[in-house]
């Protein structure tokens, strides 16, 4: 689907947009301003990978070839159960007192009815940490029940895009580190969004010391930025395959409001986020589809770091930042609008002039 969009080079042309402003600017501060969050970026880019190669594997040795109807959740289950222990773990090694916010806990893998799935979940585990026991699986697992807050914390999305994980698509390992409310390193590791020669890529941003884009098997890194683009018209729009995780008709009416003529690219999961990040989309929209539904923290975090760190910007339909001072929900904002930086206030503007009809 990615390949449909206008090729867009990692480093875009043009020195004079926002965008690449307030990337000279983020230079800058990374020149004069001694390092930090270095070991948290290690272990995120450590955590993220080890999950994705457990991700891969699993997809591949349980759904290439095989019909599966999106009712079936056995590989995604076993994916987000060994990913989400395989986090954790790194993160309980080196930080043992940093609690984790986590979409799963360990509960249904102990009930004797699903002993065979969680016997598959420990086997997949112990691929790649030979010695892990099943109790060492488990509690792994469950060390991701934090609420959040304001204080210092991990949040993980052991598998970002449950359906594109199904059908062998897009999908994403996403972990953030929050602390007083701001995510301040981010990683998505993407194992079927393609980056030079490798199959997939991994995005980590450290806040105030930009994004930076690598292959999954580490051979290539380059410094990830949004694109320049300033023409609403050519805006590139990226948005949710499914029609629960964004209003398809709302969008539609940005996008003409917009006068945007080419027709929104649709893909799973935070890879969304990958590609603006990498400046091969210019617009992330996330239109909520009633009144009160809010988004998981979990899906938000990671990927909105990696976008403001490559220049562009995150908030929510009415252009508010988001909040992530209040659980596992972001109660206080409504939607989300990601763009590249100079097209963000033309987009929050026409979707403040449409809700008003």
């Amino acid at each position: 689907m990615v390949a449909k969009m206008r090729h867009s080079r990692s480093v875009p042309p043009g020195a004079t947009s926002p965008s690449r402003a307030f990337l000279a600017k983020k230079e800058r501060e990374m020149s004069t301003k001694s390092a930090t969050y270095d070991r948290e970026r290690a272990v995120a880019i450590e955590a993220v990978s080890e999950a994705a190669q457990l991700c891969r594997r699993v997809q591949q040795r349980r759904i290439a070839g095989v019909a599966l109807t999106k009712g079936d959740k056995s590989p995604v289950t076993i994916a987000d159960f060994g990913s989400q222990a395989l986090v954790c773990r790194r993160i309980a090694v080196t930080y043992p007192d940093d609690a984790v916010m986590g979409e799963e806990d360990a509960a249904e893998l102990r009930d004797p009815a699903n002993a065979a799935v969680a016997a598959q979940v420990v086997a997949e585990v112990r691929e790649q940490v030979a010695s892990a026991a099943a109790s060492d699986v488990l509690g792994w697992i469950d060390r991701a029940r934090s609420d959040g807050g304001s204080s210092r914390f991990w949040c993980l999305d052991p598998i970002d895009g449950t359906k594109g994980f199904l059908r062998g698509e897009q999908y994403a390992v996403a972990l953030a580190l929050l602390e007083g409310g701001r995510a301040v390193v981010g990683a998505l590791a993407c194992p079927n969004l393609a980056f030079g020669a490798s199959a997939g890529c991994l995005l980590v941003a450290v806040r105030g010391q930009g994004t930076t884009l690598l292959a999954l098997d580490g051979k290539e890194s380059v410094r990830a930025r949004t694109s320049p683009e300033r023409d609403g018209a050519r805006a590139r729009i990226v948005e949710s395959v499914e029609a629960a995780h964004g209003d398809h008709g709302s969008h539609a009416r940005v996008r003409e409001a917009l006068r945007c003529t080419a027709e929104s690219v649709r893909l799973d999961s935070q890879a969304k986020y990958a590609v603006l990040a990498r400046g091969d989309g210019d617009v992330y929209l996330r239109m909520p589809t009633s009144a009160d539904y809010r988004e998981n923290l979990w899906d938000q975090a990671a990927g909105s770091l990696v976008i403001e760190e490559a220049g562009g910007r995150v908030t929510d339909v009415d252009g508010k930042p988001l909040d992530f001072t209040r659980g596992r929900k972001l109660t206080a904002n409504q939607g989300i609008v990601a763009t590249n930086g100079p097209l963000h206030d033309a987009v929050v503007a026409a979707i403040r002039s449409l809700r008003r009809l």
